[in-house]
């Protein structure tokens, strides 16, 4: 891959920061504009990484020239609007998760992807990163047998604010879809759409999940327990079982980190990565990689992949329909 490509970035918070520290470091990439509701504060943010574009209007940033992809980490809510005008645009896309909060909206990306042709995925950083490549392959190879069951977490105590983004229902508030979505990610890249989901969810004042339990099941009989928290920090950890042997995969799994294979009668197999990023750097290289492939979806993160999520975490904010097949 010799071209260079030109990233603009809508929505220059937290998330956005650490996704630029990481471009910085990804082969024939590069950051040229940046856009935000306050144009000193994307002014701000293009100066720290070197964008010589910054501006208020998402208009003025697509019609960039040269602009080659957009990563868009605004608030969930707005996520899906984004999405659709960057593809009405022509500009490829990858939107920070979830993509949508709900599973019309994640209907009206796909379509309007496809009717396009244009480059959309969704930000599960976590299919891309060299622990979920190995542990991946391990599970090709069969050396834990075939999947039976998989748990995992993710929470954290967080500072309750009623305007807040993590939990105003107006900005998509709620553990379940800001970090319960990794579990939810993890249960679907193993074992794939559920027959059941079985959801208990312990509310905020302001109505969004404080906290969500999760079990879904399977046509095989494989099970999946899930748990996300804004009310505790968690180990945030993941086990999958097989039939021949575990995984674990040590805290925090979902973000750059390391695993062992437990064998009946063996000692733990411990593998262990060198990151030089937070880890969002291989999601960047795998889009790279895409556009110069010429294709519109990831193949390892595909369009309904997405969708499936998407309408899975729709049932699972629905907990008064218990035992409901996803469609």
């Amino acid at each position: 891959m010799s071209k260079t490509y030109h990233w603009g970035i809508i929505g220059p918070g937290k998330i956005a920061h650490q996704f630029a520290q990481d471009l910085a470091q990804v082969p024939h990439a590069k950051l040229v504009a940046v856009a935000g509701r306050n144009l000193e504060r994307a002014q701000q943010f293009g100066a720290t990484y070197g964008a010589p574009h910054a501006f208020d209007a998402v208009s003025d940033l697509l019609a960039c020239p040269g602009l080659d992809v957009v990563y868009i980490a605004t608030p969930h809510t707005s996520h899906s609007a984004l999405s659709l005008q960057c593809l009405e645009a022509g500009i490829p896309v990858l939107c920070e998760k979830p993509w949508a909060v709900n599973a019309d909206e994640a209907a009206l990306l796909v379509a309007k992807a496809r009717e396009k042709q244009v480059f959309l995925m969704e930000a599960l950083w976590t299919r891309f990163l060299p622990t979920t490549q190995k542990i991946l392959a391990l599970i090709e190879a069969g050396i834990i047998g075939e999947v039976e069951s998989v748990k995992a977490d993710f929470g954290f105590r967080a500072t309750y604010d009623p305007a807040g983004r993590l939990f105003n229902p107006t900005l998509g508030g709620g553990a379940l879809l800001d970090i319960g979505i990794y579990p939810v990610f993890l249960a679907q890249l193993l074992l794939g759409t559920p027959t059941e989901v079985k959801s208990v969810i312990r509310p905020a004042p302001t109505g969004v999940d404080m906290e969500t339990s999760i079990v879904l099941q399977y046509a095989g009989h494989q099970l999946a327990s899930l748990h996300c928290t804004l009310g505790a920090h968690t180990k945030t950890e993941a086990f999958i079982h097989g039939s021949k042997g575990s995984i674990h995969w040590h805290g925090r799994w979902h973000e750059p980190s390391h695993f062992s294979v437990l064998l009946p009668g063996q000692g733990p197999d411990n593998y262990f990565f060198d990151y030089t990023t937070h880890g969002y750097s291989y999601e960047a290289i795998r889009v790279q990689e895409c556009l110069a492939a010429g294709q519109t979806e990831c193949p390892e993160l595909p369009l309904d992949f997405s969708l499936r999520l998407s309408q899975l975490l729709a049932a699972i904010r629905e907990p008064s329909r218990a035992n409901r097949p996803i469609r």
